[in-house]
């Protein structure tokens, strides 16, 4: 059997400590005894945007996209692959170590999506960038801590307030859409969108691409009109 390396450890401001792990070619991001994210299994994340895409319809291809946490990338990959070339997507990350990562021993899985021009790379919280971007965005894609029941910060929890709903819904331009990851259902969550003023449809997606895996969640909420 292929043994786990630690490769490197990152403070989360506020938080705990992420451990950066690889076995052979696949790479994991721990929490203590939790896997937050693993390279092996994407589907979810991929899915992320591109659901999120089709529902902007015809607008995709130049929308302007929010993604709140780079984690291992393939949120924002899956993204540029369907943004044209007016397209952009900022990228909220708040531990510098992950962006470290993605450029150093994560190079080969990054394949450059962090060079990308359409790229705008924010380093911060993205509960910040959230509030300041008022009719900014068409996406704002949530891939933060564990979803609403957070494991890794607890400032993480303002983003799922009815004050941060009301921010987001504020921050998205006509049509735009508000998706948010999850590990597990949350049906007061679901509720707490609603009464936000945003139509909701959740989503069951498997964690790898290939259709098995754990079963993750995912929100798409709209605002009504």
């Amino acid at each position: 059997m292929i043994p786990l390396e630690h490769i490197d450890t990152a403070q989360v401001p506020g938080g705990d400590e992420l451990r950066l792990m690889r076995r052979g070619a696949d790479f994991m991001i721990q929490l203590d005894r939790n896997e937050l994210m693993n390279s092996r299994m994407s589907g979810s994340e991929e899915a992320l945007a591109e659901m999120a895409l089709d529902r902007l319809g015809p607008q995709a291809a130049s929308a302007h996209m929010l993604i709140g946490g780079y984690g291992l990338g393939f949120t924002l990959r899956a993204a540029l692959a369907r943004l044209g070339p007016q397209g952009r997507a900022t990228v909220a990350e708040l531990v510098p170590k992950i962006v470290e990562w993605a450029k150093g021993p994560m190079a080969a899985l990054t394949d450059g999506c962090l060079d990308d021009p359409r790229t705008v790379l924010r380093m911060g919280d993205v509960a910040d960038a959230i509030r300041e971007g008022r009719g900014r965005y068409d996406a704002i894609l949530l891939d933060v801590d564990n979803g609403p029941d957070g494991l890794v910060r607890d400032e993480n929890d303002r983003i799922y307030t009815r004050e941060g709903l009301a921010a987001a819904k504020a921050a998205l331009r006509l049509g735009g859409v508000l998706a948010i990851w999850s590990a597990a259902p949350d049906g007061r969550f679901a509720k707490r969108l609603r009464d936000a003023g945003f139509i909701v449809d959740e989503q069951t997606v498997r964690a790898r691409s290939n259709g098995k895996g754990p079963r993750h969640t995912i929100w798409f909420a709209q605002p009504r009109s």
